[in-house]
């Protein structure tokens, strides 16, 4: 028999019926929003914490209420895959889908895509909220989507959600966004060893047919260790099940987690090391090999590995952004007068 009853709750995307240890962080974002049922303008949010406690989830937990109960249209964005003005309004106008035709993200001009935009909503009859999930990448590239969705005045409400890892995330937006933003904020602590262990209990006790009393507490605290990170525990769950699969056995054991905690790191790293561009993924291995390099000699190793090399320019600004996705840091101290000392984080 199986040791595995259900894979799909071992999945980091898995959203349960319900979140343990965040209950009054999904009741404060539901009665800020609540106003959109009742056709009143909601109140916009700012939700921030470190990555993998709970913010997304969160989000996604009262969207899925809201959408059954509420008759609020709902629409979740994560800007790492949309993070240009158009890229963000197109999905948008397509995901509300009244317009009959699809609206292509090349190919439009912005101006085109806000008439769209005003359109859908007036016509959809409800409230809409839109979570902009990893805001920080509009925020350090093209600010004006956010200019936009905040002067937006349509016949219908529109509520932001916003979701960063920092905190001071805004600090950086241009003085006309500011002074529009107005939002609410929910910080999300990390969780205790406690809750962590009751989150992936849950998770085990849905997922899995049969384990040892260690498993969860090992799997926890292993979490824990690696920066507070829930998906690192689901990860390790799924991996060491996965081992007791090959197995053949039909319980999962605290050997099978052991023999699984070295492979499992920080989650946040290894997904940001998926979406980041060509470059900057050339530029992470690179330190792989070194242990911190000169910020000429990476240029010139970079240059090294490429047909066509993007300008010293523009390698700067990649050098700049895995900097604030804290993947590398910058020894401020410059050498020989304008030479940075940089090493993977």
């Amino acid at each position: 028999m199986s040791v595995v009853k259900n894979w799909d709750i071992l999945s980091p995307n898995y959203l349960p019926d319900i979140l343990p240890h965040r209950e009054s962080q999904t009741q404060e974002i539901a009665n800020n929003l609540s106003p959109a049922s009742k056709g009143r303008k909601p109140q916009n949010t700012f939700i921030f914490g470190a990555p993998g406690i709970g913010k997304t989830a969160s989000v996604n937990y009262v969207f899925r209420e809201f959408e059954e109960y509420s008759g609020i249209k709902t629409i979740y964005i994560n800007c790492w895959d949309f993070n240009t003005p158009t890229g963000v309004l197109t999905e948008i106008v397509n995901r509300l889908g009244l317009l009959g035709t699809i609206v292509q993200r090349r190919g439009w001009a912005k101006d085109e895509i806000m008439q769209r935009f005003n359109e859908a909503m007036n016509k959809i009859g409800k409230a809409v909220i839109v979570c902009l999930d990893e805001v920080d990448q509009l925020v350090y590239k093209d600010q004006s989507v956010l200019y936009d969705l905040l002067r937006m005045n349509a016949k219908n409400p529109l509520g932001l959600v916003f979701i960063s890892n920092d905190a001071h995330v805004f600090a950086k937006l241009e003085p006309r966004i500011l002074s529009s933003l107005n939002v609410e904020e929910i910080e999300f602590k990390p969780y205790t060893i406690e809750e962590m262990k009751d989150i992936l209990q849950e998770r085990a006790r849905n997922g899995l047919r049969s384990f040892e009393n260690g498993v969860v507490m090992l799997a926890a605290n292993h979490a824990v260790q690696k920066g507070g990170d829930v998906r690192v525990g689901i990860q390790t769950l799924m991996k060491a099940a996965t081992v007791a699969e090959e197995e053949g056995t039909d319980k999962l054991k605290v050997e099978h987690v052991k023999q699984v905690l070295s492979s499992v790191g920080k989650a946040k790293p290894e997904i940001l090391k998926e979406k980041i561009n060509d470059t900057e993924k050339i530029i992470m291995q690179l330190f792989d090999e070194n242990k911190q390099m000169k910020s000429t000699e990476l240029y010139d190793s970079y240059r090294s590995m490429v047909k066509e090399p993007i300008s010293d320019r523009a390698f700067r600004d990649c050098i700049s952004h895995l900097e604030q996705l804290k993947l590398i840091h910058i020894n401020k101290k410059t050498v020989d007068g304008n030479t940075r000392i940089i090493s993977k984080a």
